[in-house]
C-alpha cells in the first residue's frame, strides 16, 4: 500500500496568507496586532521555539514581544508578569511558554492569562470554554490535528479516532474538539491495556504521547490514518515523531510527517489566534 504524505505546508502558507492580509488591515487603522511571550526557563528547544515564533510573528506583521523571567522565577512572578500583560489593552494576545521553572505548574499559574487573549488556549478556563462547546481559542496543536485532517479531505464525523496521550494541551483537547466533529474518540495513555488492539481498532490514530516511535505497524490496520504529533529528539540529533515512520509506512494509508505535519500548521494558527483576538478587541 502506498502511504500519503499528509504535509502540513500547504495548509500552513495558506493560513498565513490570510493572516498577514488581516493583521495588514488592523495595521492601517493604526494597531497591529500584538503578541506578548512569558518565558521562565533555559531550555534550549524552548528558546528556539520562541525565535521561531518571533520570526513566524515578524513575517505576518504581528508584533512580539518576550518577557524573560528566567529559571529562578516563582510562581507568583509569573502570575504577576501574566497579570500586567492580560490587563495591558496594548497587548492582544499572552502565551506563556513551557517548561516551567521546578515546582511551578501550568494550571496553578495560566489562569490570569484573560480567555480572550489566551491564544494557545492553557488556562482552566480556556479548556472549560472548549469542552462546554463555548466561543474561546483551543490549544493550537489539537486544532492542527482537526485542521490537517480536513484540508486532506480524511473523514472525522462517524470514524473511530484513538487518541494516544491524555495531556491538557494535545490529547484531552483534542477528544473534544473531535466529538464536535462527530467522530467516536478513544483516549489512550500509559495505564491503558494492549495498546495495539486498542489503536488498530481505529479508523485514524493519534500519536500524541511525547514517545519516540510508540507507534508501530503493530498498533495499525491496515488503511487506517496516523497523525503524528511527536517532537522528540532522535539518536542522530533530530526530530523524529511518535510513530515509527518506516513501521507504518506500507501499512497506513496516510502518514504525517515530523517534521512537516502538524508543527507548521500549529504555528500558523497561533498567529490567526493572535490576529483574531486584535480583531475582538477592536471590534
Amino acid at each position: 500500500m502506498d502511504t500519503t504524505s499528509l504535509s502540513g505546508k500547504e495548509l500552513a502558507a495558506a493560513l498565513n496568507a490570510d493572516t498577514k492580509q488581516r493583521a495588514a488591515a488592523l495595521t492601517e487603522r493604526g494597531a497591529a496586532p500584538r503578541l506578548a511571550l512569558v518565558v521562565a526557563n533555559d531550555d534550549p528547544a524552548s528558546g528556539w521555539y520562541v525565535k521561531s515564533l518571533e520570526r513566524a510573528a515578524g513575517r505576518l506583521g504581528i508584533d512580539s514581544t518576550t518577557t524573560d523571567l528566567s529559571v529562578t522565577a516563582s510562581a507568583a512572578d509569573i502570575r504577576e508578569a501574566l497579570r500586567a500583560l492580560g490587563a495591558d489593552p496594548a497587548v492582544d494576545a499572552v502565551m506563556l511558554q513551557t517548561p516551567l521553572p521546578s515546582g511551578v505548574t501550568l494550571d496553578e499559574v495560566s489562569s490570569e492569562i484573560p480567555a480572550g487573549k489566551d491564544v494557545d488556549g492553557v488556562s482552566p478556563l480556556s479548556l472549560g470554554l472548549l469542552a462546554t462547546g463555548l466561543p474561546g481559542f483551543p490549544p493550537a496543536t489539537a486544532q492542527a490535528v482537526v485542521e490537517l485532517a480536513k484540508f486532506h479531505d480524511i473523514p472525522l464525523a462517524g470514524r473511530h479516532v484513538a487518541v494516544v496521550g491524555r495531556s491538557n494541551v494535545v490529547g484531552k483537547p483534542l477528544a473534544q474538539l473531535l466529538l464536535a466533529e462527530n467522530a467516536t474518540v478513544t483516549i489512550c495513555h500509559s495505564r491503558t491495556t494492549d495498546l495495539p488492539a486498542v489503536t488498530a481498532a481505529a479508523d485514524v490514530v493519534v500519536a500524541a504521547a511525547g514517545r519516540a516511535g510508540l507507534i508501530t505497524g503493530a498498533h495499525v490496520r491496515e488503511g487506517a490514518v496516523v497523525i503524528d504529533v511527536g517532537t522528540n529528539e532522535g539518536p542522530d540529533g533530530s526530530i523524529v515523531g511518535d510513530a515509527d515512520a518506516a513501521s507504518v509506512q506500507g501499512r497506513a494509508a496516510a502518514l504525517s510527517p515530523v517534521p512537516g505535519g502538524v508543527g507548521p500548521v500549529t504555528t500558523a494558527l497561533l498567529m490567526r489566534h493572535v490576529v483574531e483576538a486584535a480583531e475582538r478587541a477592536r471590534n
